[in-house]
């Protein structure tokens, strides 16, 4: 349901399920990352609900008759490297998709991104471009991710995320108001080192199991 001009909180029961798995502590990695998978196919159904289709024609076993192909090319840029774990629900509907990369971290001490990957197919610039990040916080890795893209020419692009913070979701109608957001969740509010509350730590630290 659209809470904002940009923001949709995808409403279903199943993943209502899955992200209490995902937020509680005792869930193990193995498990962590299996549910993730799974919400990532709901996530991405739900964000890839606006592509746009063409007329085609097609032949059944009895006559031909109209049907539908994808107009555009979709490409998914995960944010390295927590996003890998969102990619998976979009290949699955879209196994053509062109699949980027961009690498970014969060400085521990002034809590502002840092660069030092990219990867991206130069189809980006007449695609549907979806980035994928577990989780947004600041939204600076967000924002920053969404404009290292516009500056390679996309300019159709989707956030997906697992869980929002509302001062993510403000960062990013400030600085991509064309940018539309797909959440499983919208959480309360970051404390003093940033983090999502009531959130689930890092998602990076729990699908790889590095915490």
């Amino acid at each position: 349901m659209p809470l904002s001009s940009v923001l949709t909180v995808v409403d279903h029961p199943l993943l209502k399920r899955s992200l209490t798995t995902l937020r509680d502590r005792s869930t193990p990695y193995g498990v962590f990352r299996q549910t993730l998978n799974d919400v990532s196919s709901i996530l991405a159904y739900e964000a890839l609900r606006t592509l746009p289709v063409a007329e085609t024609r097609v032949e059944t076993p009895l006559e031909e008759t109209e049907g539908h192909r994808l107009a555009r090319e979709v490409v998914v840029v995960p944010v390295l490297r927590a996003g890998l774990g969102l990619v998976d629900g979009f290949v699955r509907f879209v196994p053509e998709a062109r699949v980027g990369h961009l690498g970014m971290y969060r400085d521990e001490q002034t809590h502002r991104p840092v660069d030092y990957y990219s990867n991206v197919p130069p189809e980006v610039r007449d695609a549907r471009t979806f980035v994928v990040d577990p989780m947004l916080a600041t939204g600076g890795s967000a924002a920053g991710a969404i404009s290292h893209l516009k500056n390679r020419g996309a300019s159709d692009v989707t956030f997906v995320c697992l869980v929002a913070a509302p001062e993510g979701v403000a960062r990013l109608e400030e600085f991509h108001p064309d940018v539309d957001v797909v959440t499983a969740a919208l959480d309360r509010e970051l404390d003093e080192n940033a983090y999502i509350r009531p959130g689930l730590v890092d998602a990076g630290d729990r699908i790889f199991g590095t915490a």
